[in-house]
């Protein structure tokens, strides 16, 4: 693995086999019997001693997350934190795991529900946040009384291992959280989805390799959750607040570099305010510093690797060709490497490529639209339906729009809306089940009905 930063190679990781995947299995198995067991509290106690200790090594993790994933410290130290919330909240949520009493049908019995840990299961999470991801899956699956054996992106093992690390200092029992370091993902995949012991899978990726798991978990019909591709749409309404709305555009869109699933990929500006706009988010993106993670004052990063600068490229060159015009950037960025410039790209139409892939790098597409109903049908007309965010002072548009946008995550007058206490997850091809929220326990639990004969 490198440094994206530099290009430099930063650590040398074990690259397990399909039999030491196939262990770590194992041990997750050997360890359910007895993690389970554990009261809701002695598991609680546990993972906010991981939550903890997350804090206190707070500024050394953000500085692993810098040297493998590229991000600013500052996003590194807030990723961290936002990791640390979820074992925190589901420590908690563990103790609320509530059955339900059922009025009797007949006087001679007596119902009502439990609710259980499903068993073993399987994470595999995505580089873009290689800490928060997988906290927010294994803390839902340990607070569940689950184990969990968690594959982390090849680019990013450092922070997983690191994570791993000090859950076991928290008191994690030898077996409930494994990770498995490996470049053969197609291997770990299939021994997560064909494995009769691991009974839940929780995938963050793209939408093509959720479906492929999803189809591979058929015949051992395992629990899923699969939080896939987004394609996000942002719309500002004449009547929006608009330092408010520039606000929002910029922390939601530069963020990670434009590397995350819930980022604005399409901008769409109502034609009273739509030059007014684009001129001062060019103003605020022009202010931006590219740069190496730990250098002062760098607010962009690297992208990944040289693939994802290849795929920025060559949506910015299809939309150019097409007829879309360069605000700022549009280009590498004269460090070279793995920087790219941020861009804004004005007259985005349909039928550019930018308006269907999710871009994934430091482009701001800017679509003009008339009506807010054409807006909508704008917005809806992709595959996905992860997030949408919307800028306006109209209480009744608000309204409507957080019913018609086909998304799972709908955030009004507000770019940043992701917290532990709230479910995070898409609707269509942007998968199944939720994250975060009194919800994150369900994909890890089973409910079981007890009837009492008297």
């Amino acid at each position: 693995m490198v440094n994206p930063a530099t290009g430099e190679p930063l650590a040398n990781v074990a690259d397990l086999s399909r039999p030491q995947i196939e262990a770590a299995v194992e041990a997750a198995s050997q360890a359910l019997g007895p993690w389970s067991a554990k009261t809701a509290h002695e598991r609680a106690a546990i993972l906010k001693r991981w939550s903890a200790l997350i804090m206190a090594n707070q500024e050394a993790l953000a500085q692993i997350m810098t040297a493998e994933q590229g991000k600013p410290l500052a996003e590194a130290r807030g990723e961290t934190a936002f990791g640390a919330s979820f074992l925190e909240w589901f420590s908690e949520e563990a103790k609320r795991a509530y059955g339900d009493v059922i009025p009797t049908a007949f006087a001679g019995k007596r119902y009502f529900t439990i609710r259980q840990a499903a068993g073993v299961a399987a994470a595999i999470t995505p580089w873009n946040f290689p800490i928060a991801m997988l906290a927010r899956k294994a803390a839902a699956a340990l607070a569940a009384g689950c184990t969990m054996v968690a594959k982390p992106a090849a680019e990013t093992p450092l922070c997983a291992l690191a994570l791993a690390q000090l859950g076991h200092e928290a008191g994690l029992p030898p077996g409930v959280f494994n990770i498995v370091t490996t470049t053969r993902a197609g291997e770990a995949g299939e021994v997560f989805c064909q494995s009769p012991k691991v009974r839940v899978l929780s995938f963050t990726g793209s939408t093509a390799v959720g479906k492929q798991l999803y189809r591979q978990c058929a015949d051992t019909s395992k629990k899923l959750a699969l939080e896939l591709g987004g394609n996000a749409p942002l719309l500002v309404f004449d009547d929006a607040d608009m330092d408010r709305a520039i606000e929002g555009v910029m922390a939601n869109k530069y963020r990670n570099a434009g590397q995350t699933c819930v980022c604005a990929n399409r901008i769409f500006v109502q034609s009273g305010i739509y030059e007014t706009f684009a001129a001062r988010l060019t103003h605020a993106v022009a202010k931006l510093t590219v740069g190496g993670g730990t250098e002062p004052g760098v607010m962009i990063g690297p992208l990944i690797n040289t693939k994802a600068v290849e795929k920025v490229d060559r949506l910015v060159n299809d939309a150019v060709s097409k007829g879309a015009k360069v605000r700022i950037g549009g280009a590498r960025h004269g460090r070279g490497g793995y920087f790219y410039q941020p861009t804004v790209l004005d007259s985005i139409v349909p039928g550019m490529n930018v308006m269907s892939e999710e871009i994934f790098g430091p482009v701001a597409p800017l679509i003009r639209f008339d009506s807010e109903s054409s807006a909508i049908a704008m917005a809806n007309d992709v595959s996905v339906g992860l997030a949408a965010y919307a800028f306006t002072r109209d209480l009744s548009r608000s309204i409507r729009l957080a019913e018609a946008l086909q998304v799972g995550i709908v955030s009004l007058n507000d770019g940043l809306p992701s917290v532990a206490v709230a479910p995070f997850g898409g609707v269509k091809d942007s998968g199944l089940g939720r994250e975060g929220g009194r919800q994150g326990l369900d994909e890890y639990m089973d409910t079981k009905f007890v009837c009492i004969g008297l």
